[in-house]
């Protein structure tokens, strides 16, 4: 294997301590180094949720570091303690500086628990939109990944599923009032960018989702599609982006398009996730797009009914890595 001139460093975020996360982190960052001898991992989180790593002998891996950060209170694994929302919190504040501050390459993050941190008083809505304030991004667009093997539904090649959500976590009937026609050409303009300049593809090919059934059908079932949706892909096009729609959320993913599409962008958050994870089975990697920084995430929850027991699986984990790791190299190749 061709080394890169120097290792791509990544930090990890390890998430709600009460939670998979500790475990998901520790249990990935290793199986990733074994495999990938040009990076280096930081782990965040107090000492104490990896203190059986020595009996995985842990000081062997020369290039994970574990970086203790303190814990209001003590963790009962699977138990949520608002005492520590803070401690989840700067986390993600250093993971973040490091990479603002170039002293990372990409941010991981595994699960948090949104209701732990908003009962202690903090308002938080999700990763996406808290690293998006903190970096001053006005616009940022969740994106979750997963490879799909040869053979799979009758794909020929191996193709990576993306999926881009207009809205993320609104309830649903906010969602229409939140769409506008600059939101929806933002949206286009960025996952555009970033499958340019981050996932290396030259001429995306991006497919974009309705609101309503049978994409309004007309405006017989709504005018989004017509005001807003099919304004912004036509100026969208016009701009040299290779874009499609509007089509119905329950047509788009056709098996035919997976051979060529590069992503699909969705309108809302069920729209997209539905049937991104019905394929992916939990392999799945959040991306987020927009931002001046990498960060990827796992694509499941924090498993608190298991957590603890050392049975939770770290696949997902796993990917967000690789994933990590090849948007570095992409993003140092096109600088």
């Amino acid at each position: 294997m061709q080394l890169v001139p120097h290792p791509v460093k990544l930090i990890i975020s390890t998430g709600e301590p009460a939670g998979v996360g500790p475990e998901v982190c520790l249990a990935a960052a290793k199986d990733f180094l074994g495999e990938q001898p040009n990076a280096q991992i930081t782990l965040l989180g107090n000492e104490d949720l990896f203190k059986h790593s020595s009996e995985n002998n842990l000081s062997t891996f020369d290039r994970l570091k574990i970086e203790s950060m303190p814990l209001a209170s003590p963790v009962d694994p699977g138990v949520l303690n608002p005492a520590n929302a803070q401690y989840v919190l700067n986390l993600l504040d250093r993971a973040s500086d490091a990479c603002i501050q170039g002293e990372c390459d990409a941010m991981v993050t595994a699960p948090i628990q949104k209701s732990l941190i908003n009962s202690a008083g903090i308002p938080f809505t999700g990763h996406t939109e808290y690293l998006a304030q903190r970096s001053n991004t006005p616009h940022v667009v969740m994106m979750l990944c997963a490879p799909l093997p040869a053979g799979f539904l009758g794909i020929k090649s191996r193709r990576n599923l993306r999926v881009a959500l207009v809205s993320t976590h609104l309830p649903l009937n906010e969602v229409s009032a939140s769409l506008s026609y600059e939101l929806l050409l933002e949206t286009i303009q960025i996952v555009n960018q970033d499958l340019r300049t981050k996932f290396g593809i030259a001429k995306p090919v991006i497919r974009v989702a309705g609101l309503n059934p049978h994409a309004g059908e007309s405006g017989y079932l709504g005018r989004e599609e017509i005001d807003m949706i099919a304004p912004a892909i036509e100026a969208a096009k016009q701009q040299g982006i290779q874009v499609s729609g509007p089509y119905p959320g329950d047509t788009m993913f056709d098996v035919a398009a997976l051979e060529h599409v590069d992503a699909f962008i969705a309108m809302y958050h069920d729209q997209g996730l539905a049937p991104f994870k019905f394929v992916t089975f939990g392999g799945g990697v959040n991306v987020t797009l927009g931002l001046p920084i990498i960060r990827t995430s796992v694509d499941h929850g924090t498993a608190l009914d298991i957590a603890g027991k050392g049975i939770a699986d770290s696949g997902s984990m796993l990917e967000a890595l690789r994933l990590a790791y090849e948007l570095a190299l992409n993003k140092r190749k096109l600088s």
